[in-house]
């Protein structure tokens, strides 16, 4: 019986899951992934620990999927986009990867936006650069680290290494290729791009671009050795996992939102016309021809997931998963009250800048921890309308798609349909970014006639959530108040970060 596997690399942790033909998954094997901080602001990940750890969870898998694993016809990875992993001329490599956390290259990305370098990206590349995008990161690197710069061979991002470690071939693919260095317009390496950032040694560096239903190599005898997977199983080139993610729950399509609550705050759409503001990236989806649009700040569920660690964390570690249901009811009494409590989400970053703090708002005496909690949740389902109404602004959709972990709340599912006044769907998908994966390694050897051609019944196992009318009208105001107090703190946030420096 066919099966696929799908490779799945986050910030935290390293999923393998096998599928059978029609997407059920057979088996999901996780493997968390170490950070260093060796100082402020730079976040790595050792590249190899980064493979054993990935060949581990695919072993595992493979072992427990219950077919042999030459019933996988294809694999394909996805992983983190943004910031950059190096190798030298033999593909070994080049120092740490540096992850989409980092926040090293401040300093290069001032300097381009004080001089127009960021605006003229925005019309050659489709975005701006930020903090953790490659064109940042490598600057930094040319700047701070020139012997390092000087031997690099290759420049990948963190899936493209997986997949050069499963075949020996170095390359990319559209979704992953776009996110510094591609014209907007051919979706396509431009050494104008380059030129733009000072990084035109590198031209020869930047790896061959392929679709991402394509396969790109076979299984070597020595990945095979330590992931059990059999010698010579297609690799399709993969993708980008906020685009994997999106096509994963059936988002990756015109006319619909698709929004990941996790880490961050991804809100994207596809649009056959490529369309720039410097409110949203605008990347290449994974047909040719067509773009995704993404408005991402790092402002979502890990300000829930940190609220838990610094003021439940006894509790937590009592209740473990179950933590959620617990702190059910008392989140659902206090939305059932008024509240002056509002929360800025912005722990890790904010659509405002990096300068943009986290606060509580509207704070009394008499309010506790539900109140807080409610706040929290508002505060990132607010900060995800903020994306959304931009790219309302530039695209017609009349429904979103929404996964990660708030997805399996119905309370807060009924929230973001309330505060985003759209219908909001949930799938029952529980590793959306894997499954975007196989799809594409089905569709590279024939299992699907395209990437996009899922072979569930979506109906069978999807529930909507309509917004309701009365409720919105209260969020709205909310909502405006929320925006408004992020407008007079602006001028105020350089000074409040100044006092912990």
């Amino acid at each position: 019986m066919p099966s696929i596997l799908g490779i799945d690399s986050g910030l935290t942790a390293t999923k393998a899951v096998v599928f059978d033909e029609g997407g059920t998954p057979l088996s999901v094997a996780r493997r968390r992934l170490p950070q260093s901080i060796p100082r402020p602001r730079h976040i790595e990940r050792d590249m190899d620990g980064l493979w054993r750890a990935a060949a581990e969870a695919v072993a595992e898998a493979v072992a427990t999927c219950g077919r042999p694993a030459s019933d996988i016809r294809a694999v394909a990875a996805t992983a983190h986009g943004d910031g950059v992993y190096l190798l030298d001329c033999e593909q070994r490599p080049l120092g740490p990867g540096i992850l989409s956390l980092d926040s090293r290259a401040g300093a290069p990305l001032a300097a381009w936006v004080a001089d127009g370098t960021a605006n003229r990206a925005l019309a050659l590349t489709g975005q701006r650069p930020h903090v953790s995008a490659p064109s940042a990161l490598l600057a930094w690197v040319r700047d701070e680290e020139p012997e390092r710069y000087a031997r690099i061979g290759h420049v990948l991002s963190c899936k493209d290494w997986l997949r050069t470690c499963l075949t020996g071939q170095v390359g990319t693919d559209r979704t992953e290729a776009s996110t510094s260095f591609t014209d907007l317009r051919t979706q396509g390496w431009s050494v104008d791009a380059l030129r733009l950032y000072s990084l035109e040694a590198l031209d020869g560096a930047l790896p061959s671009i392929a679709n991402s239903a394509e396969v790109v190599g076979e299984v070597t005898a020595e990945a095979a050795a330590i992931t059990s997977l059999r010698p010579g199983t297609p690799v399709a080139a993969g993708l980008h996992d906020v685009t994997a993610s999106s096509l994963g729950i059936g988002g990756h399509r015109e006319g619909v939102v698709a929004v990941v609550a996790g880490t961050y705050s991804i809100n994207e759409v596809v649009t056959a016309r490529p369309l720039t503001d410097p409110r949203w990236f605008c990347r290449a989806a994974v047909a040719p021809g067509l773009w995704h649009a993404m408005s991402i700040s790092p402002a979502s569920t890990a300000n829930y997931d940190w609220f838990l660690d610094r003021l439940c964390a006894a509790e937590r570690a009592e209740a473990g998963a179950a933590i959620h249901d617990r702190l059910a009811p008392e989140i659902a009494a206090a939305f059932a009250r008024p509240s002056s409590v509002l929360f800025h989400p912005y722990l890790y970053g904010s659509p405002h800048g990096e300068q943009a703090s986290a606060g509580f708002m509207g704070l009394q005496g008499w309010h506790d921890r539900g109140d807080m909690l409610r706040a929290v949740l508002e505060g990132i389902a607010f900060n995800h309308r903020v994306h959304v109404d931009a790219l309302r602004e530039g695209f017609a959709f009349d429904a979103c798609r929404l996964t990660g972990g708030a997805s399996r709340s119905p309370l807060v599912v009924q929230l973001f349909a309330d505060v985003l006044g759209l219908p909001v769907t949930v799938t029952a998908t529980e590793e959306a970014a894997a499954w975007g994966a196989a799809l594409c390694a089905g569709a590279a050897v024939g299992l699907y006639p395209r990437f996009d051609a899922d072979p569930r019944d979506m109906s069978a196992f999807e529930t909507t959530y309509e917004p309701d009318a009365a409720r919105r009208a209260g969020l709205d105001e909310r909502y405006t108040l929320h925006c408004r107090i992020s407008e007079a703190l602006a001028p105020l946030w350089p000074a409040i970060g100044a006092l912990g420096a």
